[in-house]
């Protein structure tokens, strides 16, 4: 993107789109028309605040809204980071299959840190018991076969508070 590509988005970003930012930093309202309430809250017409946050998503501002569920409270309270080491060759291929899995909450390259840290496909899993956990973790060994020469699970040991950005208020400014 140019610089002026960019500063023409940038200058589409409006007083109004940062209220909306605001008002949802800490989720949507939980009702069963939450564009209308945002509308309700900021003087601005449902369609509108669906319009706008339809337009930041497209720009790049934001990069999705979705529901972010907290999985301890659904009795998921095992959390495994699954790494492996997966030839170059085949990780393209078997970390998009691997990031398929419907149990699979996210899964990513990272690069080789040799020769102490030989794992390039990370995916997390989580489940209701370690064991649970483990069978994941097995049934992704399974699937990627001879491509894999190793890995090793990396259980969370606390529950980290994960938010995004975070806008102040024009009054909170220094």
């Amino acid at each position: 993107m140019s610089t002026s590509t960019l500063k023409s988005e940038q200058a589409r970003f409006t007083d109004q789109d940062r209220e909306l930012i605001l008002a949802t930093q800490e989720g949507l309202p939980l009702v069963s028309d939450p564009w209308g309430e945002l509308g309700r809250q900021l003087g601005m017409p449902a369609d509108e605040v669906l319009s706008r946050f339809q337009h930041m998503q497209e720009t790049g501002v934001i990069r999705r809204v979705a529901a972010v569920p907290d999985h301890y409270k659904l009795g998921y309270r095992y959390n495994g980071m699954t790494v492996w080491d997966v030839s170059d060759d085949a990780i393209s291929t078997m970390g998009q299959q691997v990031g398929d899995l419907p149990f699979v909450s996210h899964c990513y390259r990272r690069p080789r840190h040799l020769p102490y840290w030989s794992f390039n496909l990370f995916a997390m899993v989580h489940g209701t018991s370690r064991e649970e956990v483990e069978h994941k973790a097995a049934q992704i060994r399974e699937l990627l076969g001879d491509t894999c020469s190793g890995h090793t699970i990396l259980y969370s040991s606390a529950i980290l508070k994960k938010t995004g950005l975070r806008l102040r208020k024009q009054a909170d400014k220094p």
